[in-house]
């Protein structure tokens, strides 16, 4: 499991801009919550070989004059909760506010490890201006500036030596399927019906699991790790900030896993959340299967398969390559074909094609339908082969790999899918230069 830290303090601090620095372009998801706080995003990073999830907390609220207990307050006390570090971030250049007081007195009462992070110190000035925070009484200053990176380096390397590593317990080495979704969508209810005990507690009040854990399931001829969220969190947690736990739950799952079940509501749709939970998967290079399910509650007059599988491609496009089931759960419809399909794009991901296959069958593709002309120039493949990855990436070899399009790739992407079974699966593809 991957470390958590949260970033968090007063706004505008250069909370976001930190955040950006320390997870460059792998931002994972974003979660727009409407009302008072503005979007919360998740992202991860690593220092060192260290790899750590980021959150980047919102302060802004919109109609209210109480700005600390509108906000502030409730991102504090989550990230108290559920990061593992806490950088308390500060700004050097505009000095103390009483707003910085009010959540230093509330990060006192967390017993997690708290760095009090001076940003905007970007000359002797500021370092001198940085002093007076020492009155807020934690005993070291980490003078950083965030748009420049200078101080990240000290207050990163002290940062991972935080983190718990603690000996792993011994995993068989064996397919990881993780059930993820929005809340009460049925994903524990799944686990428990295809493991036929309440392994997983199940109540009615969205968001009741936590962390990740994994359950050998050895049945029917399958034999892989199943991964859903175990714990229960007290009411008054759940039944606000649903959508949080919903994404760190998800995000730590599907981390952990070779192939993610993203589980739908039927009667709720496609949503939001779910995109960003599919984005997130892909991104991860995760094999993808999406159950559609309490498709028994759905009327059918108005709503059938076809039309359903058409919406959700349409909202997950351009990766429509994905195998779609529908389900229900509480009458155990259909659960067995769920493990069929995720076992079935397991293997699809793990395949390791002979570069002379590829070369057999892909560069007479690519040589009949090259990508067009620049200026007069040809680009000419010549020669393909797949990296040794834990998912399908693919380099072709060529003359001017800075002509090729990204329509071009789509294209050569979809003639890889049609020659290879790679249903549900991310696929990677560069060309470089020979």
């Amino acid at each position: 499991m991957s470390n958590i830290i949260a970033i968090v303090g007063r706004p505008n601090v250069g909370k976001s801009t930190f955040f950006n620095r320390l997870t460059g372009e792998r931002a994972a998801i974003v979660d727009p919550t409407s009302g008072v706080t503005r979007d919360r995003h998740y992202g991860t990073s690593d220092w060192n070989g260290v790899e750590f999830s980021v959150i980047d907390t919102g302060g802004v609220v919109i109609g209210s004059d109480d700005i600390f207990e509108g906000a502030i307050r409730k991102q504090v006390e989550l990230a108290m909760e559920e990061a593992d570090v806490i950088l308390f971030m500060v700004d050097a250049k505009e000095g103390m506010s009483p707003l910085d007081e009010d959540v230093a007195e509330l990060i006192r009462r967390s017993p997690k490890k708290v760095f009090l992070i001076a940003n905007k110190v970007d000359n002797s000035n500021r370092s001198a201006d940085a002093l007076e925070f020492y009155s807020l009484g934690f005993e070291k200053i980490y003078e950083i500036s965030a748009i420049n990176g200078s101080g990240t380096g000290e207050l990163l390397d002290d940062v991972v030596k935080e983190f718990s590593n603690p000996t792993p317990e011994e995993i068989p080495d064996l397919p990881k399927i993780a059930f993820v979704g929005r809340p009460n969508v049925g994903k524990s209810s799944m686990v428990n019906a295809l493991l036929g005990d309440e392994r997983n507690i199940v109540t009615p009040i969205a968001g009741t699991t936590r962390d990740s854990i994994y359950t050998r399931y050895n049945s029917f001829g399958f034999d892989f790790l199943l991964v859903d969220t175990a714990g229960v969190r007290k009411k008054g947690k759940v039944t606000e900030n649903i959508e949080f736990y919903s994404v760190m739950r998800a995000i730590r799952a599907i981390e952990n896993s070779d192939v993610c079940v993203l589980m739908l509501d039927a009667t709720q749709g496609i949503e939001s959340q779910d995109i960003n939970i599919f984005s997130l998967i892909q991104k991860n290079h995760k094999g993808v299967v999406i159950v559609v399910n309490k498709w028994d509650l759905v009327e059918k007059e108005t709503n059938t398969h076809k039309d359903f599988e058409q919406l959700i491609r349409s909202r997950i496009a351009p990766f429509t390559d994905v195998p779609i089931v529908f389900t229900s759960v509480i009458n155990k419809q259909r659960i067995h074909k769920t493990l069929e399909t995720a076992n079935k794009v397991h293997k699809s991901r793990s395949q390791n094609i002979p570069t002379r296959k590829l070369m057999d069958i892909m560069l007479p593709v690519v040589t009949e339908n090259p990508p067009p002309a620049v200026k007069g120039k040809f680009v000419k493949v010549k020669y393909i082969t797949q990296l040794k990855l834990a998912y399908p990436a693919f380099v072709f070899f060529c003359n001017m790999p800075q002509y090729i399009t990204d329509p071009y790739k789509r294209f050569v992407e979809n003639r890889m899918r049609e020659q290879f079974d790679f249903n549900g699966v991310p696929l990677e593809i560069f060309f470089r230069q020979k």
